[in-house]
């Protein structure tokens, strides 16, 4: 593993951590609710995860606190075990980052950072699109300020849509506001701030006109307060939740720094960022927050703004734990900012374009990514159950291709020439045996065959010894048996075999 360096900030890492720091405050609010609590222990799952892990990364440029995806995941996972917001929740959210901290923690000492490849690209399309559409719909009635109750994502989303009545429309002005605010920022300069301008024009109206709506309300300015009281009980409970969280949360950060990487030619550590990401949920469990992941907009944002090292990231989480004490000021703003802010940052994670070309490539990739993203919108808020559903059909697609094999056929007097396409080995082996017998029955005037393994991508040991056996049948009833033209995926099992 790469020996981690420690040098100065620069002036970029400086204005990088800063700049950052002014986005993740209200971004880590609104993932604090989109995870089912109370907006402040967004600000705890900055502090000291994006303090602490900075130390540990390969990129110089990732960012790390609360993100949509890992927000959604942990409400589905906890949401029916206690009711959001409340006492129990809040505990097991906690207890949930702590063994996903561990579990990457281990994985990444025993260099096991190939698992950022473990889930394939359909898989992956798939599971985004569907939970960033879950994401969209459950912050619906946010926008406009209506009381779902206990509803869940689907259900509420359409409860909303049916009582257009019910809507207020100075929530809807607020998350108009925060759009135009957010879209023309991104017009004006890819550095200006503006979510953090958002929720100050809002929170500043909201105090003036005293809204009557939803806010945030329980920003108390209190500092971190450290914790090892976890609720040990439901510890079998959030198991299969904090493997997923563990391994599809790892996703997102991988990718942010292997492709920043790639942009800047340099080389990256996965075993690095497994061990960042663990400490930093282990922070988020001590500072009684919820699992934390790597987001793609603060992470641009640093290197859009200069950041020349890992310094950027400390000083965001230094600057974030420095603001606790002021964050009361943020009182006044509504919920329906928090949900506008959600559905921007969300958005473009629904790829239903992506899923539309996968037809194009691979019908089997296709169905995969589909499959995922159905299973994903069936299981809310469960939403682990579509990653698993998803590896399940992977698995599926894999075998099936394994499964087939195309075997084409020619005879010329008293030759056949047999030309598989595609993988040889016991399951598959039968079919070209099949193929072979029927022609010899067929013409008795076939004296010899030839099989031609060109088209073979791959011929495994049982099937070199398949082959074997088919040969010598064939030489017991004097017909010659000859191989050529063999792929070099193949030679091995044919040396063996078929010498």
């Amino acid at each position: 593993m790469d020996r981690v360096r420690f040098t100065t900030p620069s002036t970029g890492d400086i204005i990088a951590g800063f700049s950052v720091a002014l986005i993740a405050i209200p971004q880590a609010l609104a993932y604090a609710e989109l995870a089912g609590l109370p907006a402040r222990y967004g600000l705890f799952a900055v502090a000291l995860p994006a303090l602490l892990a900075a130390g540990l990364m390969s990129s110089k440029y990732l960012q790390t606190g609360p993100v949509a995806l890992t927000a959604l995941l942990v409400v589905g996972a906890l949401s029916p075990l206690a009711d959001e917001r409340s006492p129990q929740y809040i505990e097991m959210a906690a207890l949930l980052a702590l063994m996903v901290g561990v579990i990457r923690l281990v994985l990444g000492l025993v260099r096991f950072g190939q698992i950022a490849y473990l889930l394939s690209e359909p898989v992956l399309t798939g599971f985004t699109t569907g939970a960033a559409l879950l994401i969209v719909l459950s912050q619906m009635p946010r926008l406009v300020d209506y009381d779902t109750g206990t509803a869940g994502v689907l259900e509420g989303a359409f409860d909303e849509l049916t009582h257009p009545a019910d809507w207020k429309l100075s929530a809807i002005l607020f998350s108009l506001l925060t759009f135009v605010i957010m879209f023309a920022g991104r017009k004006l300069h890819k550095l200006f701030p503006g979510v953090l301008v958002a929720v100050i024009v809002a929170t500043a109206i909201s105090a003036v006109i005293g809204y009557d709506g939803f806010t945030v309300d329980s920003l108390d300015g209190e500092f971190l307060s450290l914790s090892l009281d976890f609720p040990w009980d439901r510890f079998t409970d959030l198991i299969v939740p904090a493997v997923v969280i563990a391994l599809v949360g790892f996703a997102e950060p991988a990718t942010i720094a292997r492709t920043f990487a790639a942009q800047e030619r340099e080389p990256w550590n996965a075993d690095r960022e497994l061990l960042s990401q663990g400490v930093a949920n282990v922070a988020a469990a001590v500072s009684g927050a919820f699992p934390v992941g790597g987001s793609f907009s603060r992470s641009a944002v640093a290197k859009n703004a200069g950041a020349t090292s890992q310094w950027a990231g400390a000083i965001s989480g230094l600057a974030v734990l420095i603001a606790l004490p002021i964050t009361p000021l943020l009182n006044d703003l509504p919920k329906a900012v928090l949900g506008t802010i959600v559905v921007l940052s969300v958005i473009k994670l629904v790829k239903f374009r992506a899923m539309w070309v996968l037809f194009r490539e691979s019908k089997a990739q296709a169905w995969v990514a589909v499959g995922t993203f159905v299973a994903t919108i069936a299981s809310a808020p469960r939403i682990q159950w579509g990653v698993i559903t998803g590896v399940v059909l992977s698995l599926v697609a894999h075998l099936y291709r394994e499964l087939t094999v195309t075997v084409a056929s020619e005879r010329e007097d008293d030759t056949l020439v047999v030309s598989p396409q595609g993988v040889m080995w016991f399951a598959t082996v039968p079919l070209v045996d099949e193929l072979i017998r029927s022609e010899l029955a067929k013409y008795e005037e076939i004296s010899r065959v030839i099989l031609d393994l060109s088209g073979v991508g791959r011929l495994d040991y049982t099937g070199g010894a398949a082959i074997a056996r088919l040969r010598e049948d064939l030489r017991s009833k004097d017909i010659e048996f000859e191989t050529v033209r063999v792929n070099r995926a193949a030679q091995r099992s044919v040396s063996v075999h078929l010498k």
